[in-house]
């Protein structure tokens, strides 16, 4: 029997106020993990992820990742 998947895509990034106050914001390697743990305990797998650095409001970078997880369907 072939096993069949459903996916998620997920961008995560850290709050504007960081990229205001600070001139650019990085992910927070200990909140991104939590986030990537939840996601895990509802059996959801990373596939891959992508690190980008988006400009907001013109000045501000702010740094996000774009990830695409998957878990079986019972």
């Amino acid at each position: 029997m072939k096993q069949t998947y459903e996916y998620k895509v997920t961008i995560y990034r850290e709050p504007l106020l960081g990229s205001i106050f600070l001139g650019g914001s990085r992910v927070d390697p200990e909140r991104y993990s939590n986030f990537l743990n939840k996601n895990a305990a509802d059996g959801w797998e990373v596939v891959t992820m992508e690190r980008e650095s988006r400009r907001e409001l013109l000045f501000f970078k702010r740094e996000a990742f774009l990830t695409i997880m998957r878990r079986a369907v019972a």
